[in-house]
């Protein structure tokens, strides 16, 4: 009996380890979805129409330029010096690029008139780049008037306005979701900040923007210095003014100059 009893449990087991070893083995994770394919870039669009200014950026270089129907025309500063060779204002140029939704900005692909033509192009390989620019080349600057256009990078950020008189304010894309709803056309603007002048125009980058010069907003300080307050000397070459002292903190004691040696006593 008890032979028997060892040979049931004996058989009982091996039959628990059979069915062990017959349990499927675990599958693999599944593999990740590859990324959804990058949405084709439409097709490029054309525009006519006359070259009202030129769009000067703070640095003095013209980087795209108004129609007379308010398109504004982007193309990279690089080609500064090609497009004002090529055309000037009045001419009416036939553009091709992409446009950005919603909005009259097209970044260009290339423009044309009769028979001059710029295709926008990177800059050359090969060549060594150009050396960063010296930010005391910038003039210290203010722009007021009313706003003609808001201007807009080829993504839809604002990024400056065009004034009625000719000038332009630029400021940082990230900083015109909350200067926009004071910046609509017809509205009047003060601004302050470092730019340049040339014969194509005045630009400047606002460090300071507002509806008049008391209400202007701090938005920095500029390129490595204070902007300068209303009224005092003017220029890159500004020293920064004296920086507060925290609260609490007492102003340093200058040291006790060394007192000079006796002279010596001359003997009787």
């Amino acid at each position: 009996m008890r032979t028997l009893r060892r040979s049931t449990l004996f058989s009982a087991l091996t039959l628990a380890a059979v069915g062990a070893w017959a349990q499927p083995a675990p599958q693999p994770a599944a593999p990740l979805a590859p990324p959804p394919p990058l949405e084709a870039p439409s097709a490029p669009s054309a525009v006519t129409g006359r070259i009202q200014q030129w769009l000067v950026n703070p640095n003095g270089e013209v980087d795209g330029l108004m129609l007379a129907d308010g398109t504004q025309v982007g193309f990279p500063p690089h080609l500064s010096t090609t497009m004002l060779q090529n055309f000037k204002p009045g001419d009416t140029v036939q553009v091709t690029g992409w446009r950005t939704p919603n909005l009259p900005v097209v970044r260009a692909a290339s423009v044309g008139a009769g028979n001059r033509r710029v295709d926008i192009q990177p800059p050359a390989t090969g060549l060594p780049p150009p050396p960063p620019r010296d930010p005391a080349a910038l003039t210290a600057m203010s722009a007021s008037g009313k706003v003609a256009r808001l201007l807009y990078t080829d993504r839809g950020d604002a990024n400056g306005v065009l004034l009625d008189n000719g000038s332009i304010v630029r400021f940082a894309p990230h900083l015109g979701a909350g200067l926009v709803p004071g910046l609509q056309v017809g509205s009047s603007v003060w601004a302050r900040g470092w730019g340049s002048r040339t014969p194509q125009g005045s630009a400047l980058e606002a460090t300071a923007i507002g509806s008049s010069a008391e209400t202007m907003r701090e938005l920095f300080a500029g390129p490595g210095r204070e902007p300068p307050a209303p009224g005092s000397p003017r220029g890159p070459g500004r020293a920064h003014p004296p920086r507060p002292m925290p609260a609490g903190a007492t102003a340093p004691v200058p040291p006790v100059p060394p007192v000079p040696p006796a002279p010596p006593v001359p003997a009787s």
